[in-house]
């Protein structure tokens, strides 16, 4: 759980990619959750302009900032293009929420230089983990 908890501590921003502007599907939830525990958070949904009162990107690329944590809500297939795009994009981690695994591409991630956590929830890590002691980025 250490690395988990490194991850939270020095992560700002997170790029949640298949977030639904739906507020009762998971990837709205988790997201909503993240912002008010103080992360920055980037949408990733083509059909979208904005969710939480941030803007939409289509993809990562598109993102025009730094990204610490790559959040994927999408299905297991479609993990190989997002972590490419991570890699390019520099981002530090990639999360796949509960559900979600790709052994091929945790391979290719990790051998990027990349951290991957697959198949758990964010939100429920997070609270297992930093939201106890009240921590919120620095």
């Amino acid at each position: 759980m250490g690395n988990l908890e490194n991850i939270f501590r020095s992560a700002r921003t997170i790029a949640v990619v298949g977030l639904s502007d739906k507020p009762e599907r998971p990837s709205y939830v988790v997201a909503a959750y993240l912002q008010a525990h103080g992360y920055r958070i980037i949408p990733v949904n083509p059909m979208l302009r904005e969710v939480l009162g941030e803007r939409a990107f289509p993809d990562l690329r598109s993102i025009p900032e730094p990204i610490d944590i790559v959040d994927i809500f999408r299905k297991p297939e479609d993990v190989p293009g997002i972590v490419e795009d991570a890699i390019s994009v520099k981002a530090k981690v990639v999360w796949m929420q509960e559900g979600v695994s790709h052994a091929e591409a945790q391979a290719r991630a990790e051998g990027a230089g990349l951290i991957v956590v697959m198949n758990r929830c964010i939100r429920k890590d997070h609270e297992a983990i930093a939201a106890p002691r009240g921590e919120k980025p620095s």
